[in-house]
């Protein structure tokens, strides 16, 4: 593993960390600034849901995606505001105005979580804590731990969904230098950010290698969540074994 930045250590399951955020902390909000907010397609599903919107609404009002080459797969980040000092577009004076369906990294910090792909369908994961000398939350006589934390943010669905769509980011195809077709390219955003989309051109019949639902499947995929589980399954066939 690379070495980790000084500001950067590993921290174990069980060990202790002295933090807090609220209105009353002198830096708050500053972290909703000045920053590359990665979107996973769970945040996504949230975010839209919260807002209102359609996720192709969503997606076309707050979201930039960006590929380093034509042929790899995307990657999307939520824009910022254009106000001097690059902030979430969702953030005010009082704090974030989504809490409840914030991102998924914005309740981590400052923990950092890697989720690694091993035989079958085990993963291994471990923790860091990032302590940048601007945040004042590591002052508060708050004790954390990792357990602690992460069930106080709401991490335990983000994590369960970002682990079901880490098999297709860490495939071994993609690890071997597999490129991607536009059409391919298009089914990812489809499939995993674009629900919306996905469903009516599943419910429809005219999503390709999808077989035809009966009515207990089309109730279940109603439901967000199940539908981009559904969604994963769907992705790996037509990237990986066609």
């Amino acid at each position: 593993m690379k070495q980790l930045p000084n500001n950067v250590k590993r921290i174990d399951q069980g060990e202790t960390f002295s933090f807090g955020c609220h209105p009353s902390v002198a830096c708050f909000t500053d972290c909703c600034r000045q920053l590359e907010l990665a979107l996973t397609p769970y945040d996504v599903l949230r975010l839209k849901k919260a807002c209102g919107l359609d996720s192709e609404e969503f997606l076309d009002r707050y979201v930039i995606m960006e590929q380093e080459q034509d042929d790899d797969l995307p990657r999307f980040y939520l824009t910022m505001v254009d106000d001097g000092q690059a902030s979430c577009v969702f953030v005010a004076r009082s704090g974030c105005t989504l809490y409840q369906d914030r991102p998924g990294a914005c309740r981590a910090y400052p923990l950092g979580r890697a989720a690694i792909c091993q035989t079958g369908d085990s993963m291994d994961e471990f923790y860091v804590l990032l302590q940048e000398n601007h945040c004042l939350g590591f002052q508060e006589k708050q004790e954390q731990n990792i357990a602690l934390y992460s069930t106080a943010q709401g991490l335990v669905s983000y994590n369960r969904f970002n682990d079901a769509v880490a098999p297709i980011l860490q495939h071994e195809q993609i690890r071997q230098g597999k490129r991607f077709s536009t059409q391919q390219r298009e089914y990812f955003i489809l499939a995993l950010y674009n629900l919306d989309q996905f469903r009516r051109l599943l419910m429809t019949g005219q999503l390709p290698g999808a077989l035809a639902l009966d009515d207990s499947s089309r109730a279940e995929l109603a439901n967000d969540e199940a539908l981009l589980l559904y969604g994963v399954s769907w992705l790996t066939d037509m990237l990986f074994n066609n």
